[in-house]
């Protein structure tokens, strides 16, 4: 994991961005986990050689598997995150529970450093259309510089009244209450391809997937970084993924 310098929050001034980071921490995954899960249905004990066999000459089987929605050989294997985006980011990442593990920072035991999040330009600012069907359209250059300008002052004031409580000898855990959830936090994400077939399902979008999704680009942005990582991992899980519509089997 790349150092990053820490800085005394207590002597910090509030920094913004516009970007989140995902770092592969370890793993345990490869496609041969795959199949040997998979052919110990017939196999048995034998099953075992597939961890030494070049897992191209069993795509078909993957493949397969994922097709016909198999999927309990594809949670054999797992992946550890480091991730730093928004609070909400995270709110949001939490609702995927099953095959996950997480453990975030907490604002009761450290003082939280001023980063937070600002929509870049290319973030499209405008929602068209009712609930359950609208679209995101480009802002105009005053809903960007206007959205930029109150959120900057929004997270200065609210930085202030936190740094102000904790002076006074308020607890961390009370003080916290006031920032918003712009903040950026981090934490460690633990899954599994099956886990994680998942989450992307829901949580990008993409011209092969079969079942249209809606997610708030910022989680998407999370999800396109955890998924590069994969599949330089398990390249033919991954390819058999997108041939099926990009739904975890």
């Amino acid at each position: 994991m790349t150092d990053t310098p820490t800085v005394d929050a207590k002597d910090a001034k509030p920094t913004f961005r516009s970007d989140v980071t995902v770092e592969l921490v370890k793993h345990s995954a490869a496609d041969s986990d795959v199949l040997w899960a998979a052919r110990v249905s017939t196999a048995g004990e034998q099953s075992l050689e597939e961890i030494t066999k070049d897992p191209e000459r069993s795509k078909g089987l993957i493949n397969y598997l994922m097709r016909d929605r198999h999927g309990s050989p594809f949670e054999h294997n797992s992946m550890t995150f480091f991730i730093s985006a928004p609070i909400f980011v995270f709110r949001e990442f939490m609702r995927h529970r099953v095959g996950w593990s997480y453990n975030e920072e907490s604002g009761r035991y450290r003082e939280l450093e001023p980063v937070f999040y600002v929509p870049g330009e290319s973030r499209k600012l405008v929602q068209e259309g009712r609930p359950g069907k609208y679209v995101f359209v480009e802002g105009t250059e005053e809903q960007h510089e206007l959205t930029g300008r109150a959120m900057e002052d929004s997270y200065r004031r609210s930085y202030e009244a936190y740094q102000e409580m904790l002076a006074a000898g308020v607890a961390r855990e009370v003080a916290r209450s006031v920032l918003p959830v712009g903040l950026f936090s981090s934490m460690y994400a633990t899954c599994n391809a099956r886990s994680l077939m998942h989450f992307l399902g829901l949580r990008t979008q993409h011209e092969l997937a079969a079942v249209p999704s809606f997610p708030q680009r910022e989680i998407e942005m999370v999800g396109e970084k955890m998924e590069a990582e994969w599949a330089k991992l398990m390249p033919l899980t991954y390819a058999a993924f997108n041939k099926n519509g990009r739904v975890a089997p």
